[in-house]
């Protein structure tokens, strides 16, 4: 629903609190709604519970900056979530630049290819795989062209074992994936559609994060890796969005220099050992 994902974010973010987290008590009553209740928001807020359903219905979609701080600091929203909020409240329809396709181009394709050392993946905002240079497609046969690296985190036996910490790069994923599609796309986004929908039904993981509205522009950190072939890797990772694009996105591992790391993804592209 283009018009109510305000109102969806809104409700999916006060179903998180407890009345405890803000202070107020709980009673001895039952409470028939999880989180916190629409007027008890509206009243952290200082705003009417009449304007704050409608906030939440849809029916105002252009709260002024000083009621979205107040809902921010009601909801105990960090940075992150308060700028999604911001661009909830305050998006546009998708500029005529921004709806340019996937193909990439030769020159883009010649950088990839020039890290021999570094792994390089470029997504779109699907985090499709749209291309991959030769020593990210030998660290990880879901780098090739054409996976999406979501559904594969997410829906591939073997990508548990491949990743240490698999349930926290997951639930990132995630919500760098709602990052990425959540504040302009409209219903008819099929390709968003099938990739939701094919997600909620076979990943329970992604069912329960979805519903919780998060969102991470996270563009750094470290994974730790048990490689089939090289063992044990501790890579560091960043993401690198493209401008000019439909919020493409390089992807790159690196290792620190002169590590066991480096020297395992030297060894990657190199002859397989013999047995």
């Amino acid at each position: 629903m283009r018009g109510n994902r305000l109102g969806l974010y809104l409700t999916a973010r006060r179903a998180q609190l407890h009345p405890t987290d803000v202070g107020l008590p709980t009673g001895d009553g039952y409470r028939r709604v999880e989180g916190l209740r629409r007027e008890e928001v509206a009243a952290l807020a200082g705003v009417s519970a009449q304007y704050y359903l409608r906030l939440e219905q849809g029916r105002d979609q252009r709260p002024s900056n000083q009621v979205l701080d107040a809902l921010a600091r009601a909801l105990q929203l960090d940075a992150i979530s308060t700028a999604y909020l911001y661009q909830l409240a305050h998006t546009q329809p998708p500029s005529p630049e921004s709806q340019s396709g996937d193909d990439i181009d030769e020159r883009t394709r010649w950088l990839l290819d020039s890290w021999e050392k570094i792994p390089a993946v470029v997504h779109n905002r699907y985090l499709d795989v749209l291309a991959s240079n030769k020593v990210a497609r030998a660290l990880s046969p879901v780098f090739v062209e054409g996976n999406n690296s979501l559904s594969a985190l997410l829906l591939e036996p073997a990508q548990r074992e491949f990743y240490e910490d698999w349930t926290g790069i997951a639930e990132r994923s995630i919500a760098l994936f709602r990052s990425l599609v959540g504040t302009d796309t409209d219903a008819e986004d099929q390709r968003l559609n099938q990739l939701v929908g094919e997600l909620s039904v076979r990943s329970e993981l992604f069912r329960r994060v979805w519903a919780r509205s998060e969102v991470n522009y996270t563009s750094t950190g470290t994974h730790r890796i048990r490689h089939p072939r090289v063992g044990n890797l501790e890579l560091h990772h960043k993401n690198l969005m493209m401008t000019g694009s439909n919020r493409h996105s390089i992807f790159l591992y690196h290792a620190a220099p002169g590590s066991i790391s480096a020297r395992a993804l030297d060894s990657l592209t190199g002859p397989s050992p013999q047995h």
